[in-house]
């Protein structure tokens, strides 16, 4: 068996050894394992459907949520035609590599080349979705990145069959068989973690205690999201119809998505006529409203709850990520209040706007500071594949150089590259005062001549 020392320089020696490889074959090794995974899709859904039978039997003994056994089911509506899906798009995306964003003559056969590149090797942790693990290798191959990643241990019999599909298609290619790792346990984590020498990036899938449990314990850098706290803003020029859509698919589509709502501000002016029509269409989809008095007292006016649909809410429910059929309910008192309580309570994901008026959608997409801020549309569209990524390998909520959903892009930097065709070389010995100047003088062609 491996340490996690061998896991690491393999994937460290795997990175080098790839960067001479075409962009072309990264995909050839994205097609081979499409048909890989096409062709284990039976073993691949039966191990999945074992991995829920025993998360099952841990939801009944209170020791796992139900939202995370929802999302270890890799069999559910077309989430395994996606995987697949997820992969040719990946491969079908422009190559993110090699791109000149910034090109100058320094002197007269002197050019300066700044050239996207990828990171090297990313250290992925996550917990529950197997595909997961698709999504991400197809990702770290097409960008040029080796990837170790580590799967949950719920979907463990998942995760060890997608991996084998894989490492098939990899061996049909000229990448190095140990580009993509699995990994299985958090012991193998911790060591890993520690290894910054041959780790580039770390990205953390998962609960709130995950993400800062390896925040707390790695040099590397750490790119990723903890929490998944979304609002939707009722604003005082919101249209009623649009209002319902909006906040119903932000909360019901898929509750215990990182990307629903998980708080619903009013503006005060829409108390007795909006949100009525909105707290009625929640309590019809079996949404638990937790309300502030305001909010509680006049949707009880109109339309009289059992007391376990709509309640009081706590002052810890507004920084609470539910996961679930429960929206936390606040009247604000204006578009700026409500700014102000999403910048102090959020997670800094994703919130949206219900607004006819350009002016407050223009102050709150400016003014919250989130990953992403939506005008009238749901927060669920804050996804790498609705975004035209493909897939993504996570959402970053911070301020490094990826944000939001992040697909190839967020994968690669850049290095600078300096060419001198000058017969004797350049030297900088011969610049200065009195002597010659830098030119700066863009260069037209963002084509990279060597």
């Amino acid at each position: 068996m491996s340490s996690a020392e061998d896991i690491a320089k393999a994937a460290k020696s795997a990175f080098e050894d790839s960067q001479l490889i075409s962009s072309a074959e990264r995909v050839n090794a994205l097609r081979h394992i499409r048909r890989a995974l096409e062709s284990n899709k039976a073993e691949i859904l039966a191990a999945n459907r074992e991995d829920l039978k025993a998360a099952q039997v841990e939801v009944d003994a209170g020791r796992m949520s139900e939202s995370l056994l929802k999302r270890l089911d890799l069999d559910k509506g077309d989430k395994w035609d996606s995987v697949l899906h997820g992969v040719t798009d990946v491969a079908d995306l422009p190559d993110p590599t090699g791109i000149v964003s910034y090109a100058k003559e320094l002197d007269d056969g002197l050019e300066l080349y700044r050239v996207s590149c990828p990171i090297g090797v990313l250290l992925v942790i996550f917990e529950a979705r197997p595909e997961v693990v698709v999504n991400i290798a197809a990702l770290a191959i097409k960008s040029g990145n080796a990837a170790i990643l580590k799967g949950g241990k719920e979907s463990n019999r998942t995760t060890q069959l997608l991996a084998h599909a894989i490492a098939a298609g990899l061996s049909q290619s000229s990448l190095p068989s140990t580009y993509i790792q699995t990994i299985q346990t958090r012991a193998e984590v911790s060591s890993l973690l520690a290894l910054d020498q041959y780790i580039d990036l770390v990205i953390p899938r998962g609960s709130n205690s995950l993400v800062q449990s390896i925040q707390n314990n790695t040099k590397i850098p750490v790119m990723g999201h903890a929490d998944g706290l979304c609002s939707v803003y009722l604003d005082e020029s919101a249209d009623a119809q649009k209002a319902v859509r909006v906040v119903l698919d932000s909360k019901t589509d898929y509750p215990s998505a990182c990307n629903s709502a998980e708080t619903l501000l009013v503006h005060e002016s829409l108390l007795n006529s909006v949100w009525p029509t909105v707290g009625g269409a929640l309590l019809e989809a079996n949404v638990r409203l937790l309300c502030d008095p305001p909010t509680l007292h006049a949707l009880q006016a109109v339309s009289p709850a059992p007391p376990t649909a709509a309640s009081l809410a706590t002052p810890e429910d507004y920084t609470t990520e539910h996961l679930t059929l429960t929206l936390s309910v606040l009247a604000v008192p204006s578009l700026a209040a409500a700014v102000r309580h999403i910048n102090a309570h959020s997670s800094h994901h994703t919130d949206s706007i219900v607004t006819e008026s350009q002016h407050a959608a223009s102050a709150f997409c400016r003014g919250v500071d989130s990953a992403g801020t939506f005008v009238n549309a749901s927060t669920r569209f804050a996804d790498g594949f609705r975004y035209g990524f493909g897939t993504e390998v996570g959402i970053s909520t911070g301020r490094i150089h990826a944000r939001g959903p992040v697909g190839l892009e967020g994968l690669v930097i850049y290095k600078y590259m300096l060419r001198s065709t000058d017969a004797k070389g350049h030297i900088v010995g011969e610049f200065g005062t009195d002597k010659k100047q830098y030119k700066h003088a863009n260069i037209a062609s963002t084509q990279l001549p060597f």
